[in-house]
């Protein structure tokens, strides 16, 4: 279900375009990882307006206080990552709600839960769910925690895209290990999360909805009971890409982004492929997470997952962003996920199905998959 076209609503596209980020002296190579291209952005916009919606974009930086006053959006559509700070990615949502605009996605906590791995992960071990035992190292030289054995993976405690993860976040012994987290402590200028290297396969899960029992969800026979629709299963193949050694990087991720082989449904049992589903909905519980999301996952030796991460805002480029192939998979268009988003934070916001200030109806057809990125098993 996508908003009905007509007269919509006038909807703010809060972004950090790469483009746009101020440089910073001294950061690392893949400091641009998080920050969206302007192709995702303008998708994000085709899509808003071929569902009846006015969409204008905003920048979110220094500015926005005075923006949002002057453009006076009925929601924004958030993908804001933040310049600066520990919890760069909860800025956003905590302007919008001293001024009292509606957005979608995550809200503060939950946003700053994602972005630091650590207190994720004890969020999750508190409720329960399988996740690798770790250790934050705010120096290079801290004591390792008995009980950690190598192999370790060394990795930034508060980025996302991978940054800060190359086939050298693998360390096999103490001399590495520490060389290791000198530079992501020095490169990324905060503490690093060590936990064990997982050999197995590696999945990813996108969910759009929200918990039925306590907010409101479209009325629409794509929610399950719970108020979820959770996607199929993507196994991430880096193998054709062997200077990756395995590892999904942020590289990978920013530079070959149509490389790796992407496995929708992934080729694993339906027990598997239910229980990656049913942890991807209970993690994003777990942390108060809103509208999407996408978890990270790998397994073990013995085939058992485990969650590495969250992203309450997981990318949406129109080509290569893992939820948008798993919405892909299933045969979902760009313009119904990015619409649905919309809906959801309407339903929770009590909005109105249509608003006096929306534009003019606008048609489009979408953006596709194109052959070098399309899903194997939905040829």
């Amino acid at each position: 279900m996508t908003a009905s076209k007509g007269r919509g609503f006038r909807v703010a596209v809060l972004c950090n375009r790469k483009a746009r980020v101020p440089h910073v002296a001294g950061a690392p190579a893949d400091y641009l990882a998080e920050y969206d291209t302007d192709e995702t952005v303008q998708a994000i916009v085709r899509a808003l307006e071929s569902a009846g919606h006015e969409a204008l974009v905003l920048e979110a930086d220094s500015t926005l206080l005075d923006t949002l006053r002057q453009a006076a959006p009925d929601i924004c559509f958030n993908i804001a990552e933040g310049l600066r700070g520990e919890a760069r990615e909860s800025q956003v949502p905590a302007l919008l709600e001293m001024l009292g605009i509606p957005y979608t996605g995550s809200g503060v906590l939950a946003n700053a839960l994602s972005l630091d791995k650590a207190m994720c992960k004890r969020v999750w071990m508190a409720h329960g769910l399988p996740t690798a035992p770790f250790q934050v190292f705010h120096r290079p030289d801290e004591p390792l925690r008995v009980g950690l054995r190598f192999p370790l993976f060394v990795k930034p405690v508060r980025e996302g895209s991978g940054m800060g993860v190359d086939p050298g976040s693998v360390v096999h012994d103490e001399p590495a290990l520490r060389q290791r987290l000198s530079w992501a402590i020095g490169s990324y200028r905060q503490p690093a999360l060590v936990e064990p290297f997982l050999q197995g396969r590696e999945f990813t899960v996108g969910l759009i909805g929200n918990n039925r029992a306590c907010l409101p969800v479209p009325d629409s026979c794509l929610y399950d009971e719970r108020g979820f629709h959770v996607f199929p299963v993507l196994e991430i193949d880096v193998s054709p890409i062997p200077a990756s050694q395995g590892i999904y990087s942020s590289h990978v991720k920013s530079e070959r982004p149509t490389e790796p082989r992407y496995l929708c449904p992934a080729p694993i049992g339906a027990e598997l492929a239910r229980q990656l589903q049913d942890l991807a909905v209970a993690a994003f519980l777990a942390i108060g997470a809103l509208d999407v999301g996408r978890l990270d996952f790998r397994l073990d030796e013995h085939g058992k997952p485990h969650l590495l991460e969250i992203n309450t805002l997981p990318g949406l480029n129109p080509r290569y962003s893992d939820i948008v192939m798993a919405a892909h998979g299933e045969g979902m268009p760009y313009e119904s996920l990015v619409n649905e988003i919309l809906q959801l934070a309407i339903a929770r916001y009590g909005l109105a199905t249509s608003s006096s200030t929306g534009g003019s109806p606008l048609s489009s057809q979408g953006d596709r998959v194109p052959a070098s990125c399309r899903l194997e098993g939905q040829l």
